[in-house]
């Protein structure tokens, strides 16, 4: 076989020193300027006693991995992006890889929280000044999941091998805002151990992310969202003192299956979801199902009185197709259900209140998209081996 066709007699070449690949820069960061975000790094990083000057401007380091960042860089070599054609005409102040490097392994876990609180004064300056989040004076929702991210560097802070045989993750609770009009936003993240439960640390940084969103413009009705590694009374309460709702899935513990189990067929009502959501069970798509209510349940009843708490308990209930019928067997002669769910104080109408609740698992899949990206699996100091197949061993 032959190609048939001649190569072109011209070919474009971009070498023009006045080209610029990454002009989209510009009000990207141009934005972050207006938005405060070089003046709160200065503010709030302070990496006192790092070796090498790893601490020195720290506000020209950061907006330098933010930027590059935002132009497709995946690793800390990649962040040479910066310095190619004419960017640096354009922007002042770029570092090179190798200091930014040297900058990011001088962080401690104090430092990342000093990060924390840029993020969350810029979100509010951010959420001020652009319609980031539509609709948050009317409604939002803050939705925590935790989350296993693996890493490769044997020096990471908090990196271990857990539930994840042979494999060494860092494991942070995450919390974003949406809206009904809005995609999610990152309204938190706290580093951990990876050997840590789930739920360790929840209340704490539910209240965080919960200030967060208020500072964000959301002041209308606020409401949690959780999977069951957070139904506790210590998030519940978070949730109170701060006014918000809370929707939380529950599990099917002895005292929920006894309510769950003395509800009449005549309450459930069919729901139709408008996008099919995974079951969590068997990972199939869901399209309908039925759901009833009990309005007054009490939740945590063996504890003391001041942790109890009373709301709906809405049960979402679909049929057991996880063993397929045997050919030549006898069919079923009753149906069989698995039931899901969730205990909430938010005031809208049942099925409502059901498809918000549901739309948490939508997000849920949405925070886990950016987990392929190699950022978080550089190795932190060039003494540590890289794995064959590692995104940095390149």
């Amino acid at each position: 076989m032959q190609v048939s066709q001649t190569s072109a007699a011209v070919s474009a070449v971009l070498d023009d020193p006045n080209l610029i690949a990454h002009a989209g820069l510009v009000p990207v960061m141009r934005l972050a300027e207006r938005c405060g975000l070089p003046r709160l790094v200065a503010e709030k990083v302070k990496l006192t006693g790092a070796r090498n000057g790893a601490g020195a401007a720290a506000d020209a380091k950061v907006t330098s991995i933010v930027g590059g960042m935002a132009a497709g860089a995946d690793s800390i070599d990649d962040l040479h992006i910066l310095r190619h054609d004419a960017i640096p005409a354009v922007f002042a102040g770029t570092r090179a890889p190798s200091e930014l490097g040297t900058f990011l392994r001088a962080f401690t876990h104090g430092h990342a929280l000093q990060l924390h609180a840029v993020h969350r004064r810029f979100l509010a300056a951010l959420a001020a000044h652009t319609r980031l989040l539509p609709g948050a004076g009317e409604k939002a929702f803050i939705d925590v999941d935790s989350t296993h991210k693996r890493v490769y560097g044997r020096t990471k802070q908090g990196a271990e091998y857990s539930q994840f045989k042979g494999i060494r993750t860092l494991h942070p609770p995450l919390a974003t805002i949406c809206t009904p009009h809005a995609r999610p936003v990152i309204a938190g993240v706290r580093m951990r151990r990876s050997k840590a439960a789930d739920s360790r640390g929840t209340p704490k940084f539910v209240s965080e992310a919960l200030a967060t969103a208020v500072e964000a413009g959301c002041t209308g009705t606020r409401i949690l969202r959780a999977d069951s590694h957070f139904y506790n009374a210590g998030v519940i309460a978070a949730c109170r003192r701060t006014g918000a709702h809370f929707s939380i899935t529950t599990g099917m513990n002895p005292s929920i299956k006894r309510a769950v189990h003395s509800i009449p067929d005549e309450e459930w009502q069919r729901i139709s979801y408008p996008t099919a959501v995974p079951d969590p069970e068997t990972g199939e798509l869901i399209s309908d199902a039925e759901v009833a209510e009990i309005p007054q349940y009490t939740a945590f009843a063996s504890r003391k009185n001041s942790e109890r708490v009373t709301a709906r308990l809405i049960v979402r209930r679909v049929r057991d197709l996880a063993k397929p019928a045997v050919v030549g067997e006898q069919g079923e002669l009753f149906p069989v259900w698995r039931y899901h769910p969730f205990f909430t104080d938010q005031p809208a109408a049942t099925l409502q209140a059901e498809r918000e609740h549901r739309h948490h698992a939508v997000v849920e899949q949405s925070s886990r998209t950016p987990k392929p990206t190699p950022w978080p699996t550089c190795p932190p100091g060039t003494s540590t081996p890289t794995p064959p197949g590692s995104p940095c061993g390149r």
